[in-house]
């Protein structure tokens, strides 16, 4: 059994409300203690009361509180919320009440992983509750949204079960051939059903590969000499004066980062610093991690100044085997607007082309984010390993190898997709995940 934890739900800082969150066996003793409504506690009821100190019965706050009695809550256990003034002061003053009263503090991500714990949602779902808290787009979030009611997860069920009824089909073969009430399992028999796992396998890390971009963003990194207007142009992308623009050359040292979102997927800007032979050995190490954004990047866009375009060809050569798009600044000061140059003109916000150029670049338009699809780099490897898995043993059937050498492969690719749903895990990988949590989740 675990111990009762606490900890503050929202974040610590001055606003109208704070929630506290307690899990675990003291809860509903601890909630007597402390909270006055004149009433008896009951499961599910939202109730108005005071928090008293039991040691000087002072007033500690008014609050409303609510108790959800387990297994019948999120972690699975009894649970309580406590809704107090948003002082940092009154939400601290009754946490460390609680912690005096029998509870600790709670570690990043242990509601959430108690509730894994408890079978209350699988690894998926955990994982797609801290991708919701850290959305930045409607496309991250409704991908997450699918994952944490469990339709991401369903995915997988029927492939599970398939593998699972394959196994055992192999092993009663195996084991006992003189029955005659079972299936007699042939090589081209096994071969058709691990086919249709691998077809559905790899439809999914199809998938999955196009809308990981939808979830962690795509890293755009704006490139070319100084006095381009890189910085003005990063400006108007992101609609702020953020990085400094000035008429000197090399004013950009340092990459400075801005987000946007197009077609419901998070761009990643990076401003990079002018690249050109120089002496500064401050812009030097600029220009160092501009190469350095350069070979991140999955997009690259290459600003030049058409008023005074010279070869780069130190910069051509950075840009080989990128992706990237050519643009030219400054259209504002240009006669000859009627060529096939794409151009922009960052001071007068002109950038309607570019955004459209970059969305085609990306295929963003063509990227759906509808419908449930396990897109982290922790499914897709596992996925990964499930078809090689299951191609292995594709290869030793058609070979008529051994049915139980066979059965291997399978079992391996079978031991993945539970690894994938948390039901066969090491506790390492779940204290990893568990890690990127935020306290109170």
């Amino acid at each position: 059994m675990f111990d009762t934890i606490v900890a503050l739900a929202t974040p610590p800082l001055k606003s109208a409300l704070a929630i506290i969150r307690m899990s675990g066996p003291k809860t509903e003793e601890i909630l007597e203690i402390i909270f006055k409504s004149g009433r008896k506690i009951e499961p599910n009821y939202v109730r108005y009361g005071k928090i008293i100190n039991p040691d000087d019965e002072q007033m500690i706050d008014e609050v409303m509180a609510t108790f959800f009695q387990g297994p019948h809550s999120f972690t699975g256990e009894d649970m309580a919320e406590i809704s107090c003034h948003g002082s940092v002061l009154i939400a601290n003053q009754i946490i460390e009440m609680i912690i005096k009263l029998g509870a600790r503090y709670a570690e990043r991500g242990e509601f959430t992983s108690r509730a894994f714990y408890n079978q209350k949602i699988d690894l998926v779902q955990a994982e797609a509750i801290n991708d919701l808290i850290n959305a930045k787009s409607y496309g991250a979030k409704n991908l997450s949204l699918n994952a944490l009611k469990g339709e991401t997860s369903k995915l997988l069920f029927p492939l599970v079960e398939d593998l699972a009824s394959l196994l055992a089909n192999i092993e009663v073969n195996i084991d006992y051939p003189e029955y005659k009430d079972i299936e007699e399992l042939t090589y081209l028999q096994i071969q058709s059903k691990i086919i249709n796992c691998q077809n559905v396998i790899d439809d999914l890390i199809k998938d999955g590969k196009k809308n990981i971009i939808v979830l962690e963003g795509v890293k755009v990194a704006l490139v070319g000499e100084p006095n381009v207007g890189k910085s003005s142009l990063l400006n108007a992308l992101i609609a702020e004066d953020k990085a400094i623009v000035t008429s000197i050359p090399g004013t950009t040292r340092d990459v400075v980062e801005g987000e946007i979102v197009l077609e419901g997927v998070l761009i990643h800007l990076f401003d990079t610093a002018g690249i050109r032979e120089t002496t500064d050995p401050i812009e030097r190490l600029g220009i160092q991690r501009s190469i350095k954004n350069i070979e991140e990047a999955d997009l690259v866009i290459y600003v030049k100044d058409q008023t005074e375009e010279q070869p780069n060809n130190y910069l051509n050569k950075l840009l080989l085997n990128k992706n990237v798009i050519l643009v030219y600044n400054k259209s504002d000061l240009l006669c000859n607007l009627h060529d096939d140059k794409l151009k922009v003109s960052a001071l007068n916000n002109d950038i309607g082309a570019l955004k459209n150029a970059i969305v085609k670049e990306l295929h963003l338009n063509n990227i759906t984010s509808t419908k449930p699809s396990l897109c982290s780099a922790r499914q897709i490897a596992l996925l990964e390993k499930a078809a090689e898995e299951l191609h292995q043993a594709i290869e030793e059937s058609r070979s008529q190898t051994p049915l139980d050498l066979v059965s291997i492969h399978i079992k391996s690719a079978y031991d993945y997709l539970n690894e994938l749903l948390g039901r066969e895990i090491r506790v390492d990988l779940e204290k990893e995940i568990f890690a990127r949590f935020c306290v109170g989740k």
